[in-house]
């Protein structure tokens, strides 16, 4: 399987707006949030299907994303924080973890890909929700 671009993160290799990392796993902010906070968690082992992971890494995937998603909690402080798993735009097992304030169909309608990253923005924001 070719790297995907979550291994060259993972690698250095592209930057990131980095919010935690351990041996297994890295958090960081997606460059086209559905909304402030949107973090993505990754496990650095490459492997496409989540279901797929071996079961300690698949459980402290989920451990590591129920923290920032307290943390979100904590610094954003949004009605709800919700998680999705779709991984149809990039083959490596990652959860999204992202503030909501209404509907997750209408979150969605408002998901915008094509706007260009605000690269101050998000490194205020993930100074604010890093876990160190």
């Amino acid at each position: 399987m070719a790297e995907s671009i979550f291994t060259k993160i993972i690698k250095g290799e592209i930057p990131c707006h980095k919010v935690y990392e351990d041996d297994k796993v890295i958090a960081f902010l997606d460059i086209h949030p559905v909304s402030e906070g949107h973090t993505l968690v990754v496990s650095k082992k490459q492997i496409d299907h989540l279901w797929d992971l071996e079961d300690d890494l698949y459980l402290h995937l989920m451990s590591v994303s129920k923290k920032i998603a307290n943390r979100i909690r904590e610094v954003i402080n949004p009605p709800r924080v919700g998680v999705m798993v779709e991984g149809f735009e990039v083959p490596h097992a990652h959860y999204h973890i992202f503030p909501l304030y209404k509907g997750l169909k209408a979150t969605m309608a408002e998901y915008s890909p094509e706007l260009e990253p605000d690269h101050s923005k998000l490194a205020q924001t993930a100074k604010k929700l890093r876990l160190d």
